[in-house]
């Protein structure tokens, strides 16, 4: 399966045009707006998988409480005394 360009039709308000011809000129419009869907994509990816952490993190807090004070003892082990 080749990867290829697709064209698309979009509406956007005419003052976003004008911002975008301004930053990337009208000739280089696509790439400009690859580049950012590419970037608010990953922007999004990135939170999700934050979010996911903080979920899965949070889920288990009690577990890995509840551990960390069963091997407290051991960890100390022959620490001196401040």
């Amino acid at each position: 399966m080749s990867v290829g360009n697709v064209r698309l039709n979009i509406t956007i308000p005419k003052h976003l045009l004008s911002a975008l011809d301004d930053l990337a000129g009208p000739r280089k419009r696509s790439k400009f707006i690859v580049d950012a869907v590419l970037r608010k994509i990953e922007e999004e990816e990135k939170m999700n998988l934050e979010a996911q952490l903080k979920a899965g993190y949070q889920a288990r807090r009690k577990e890995n409480r509840d551990l960390a004070d069963e091997f407290e003892s051991a960890d100390l082990e022959n620490w001196d005394e401040y």
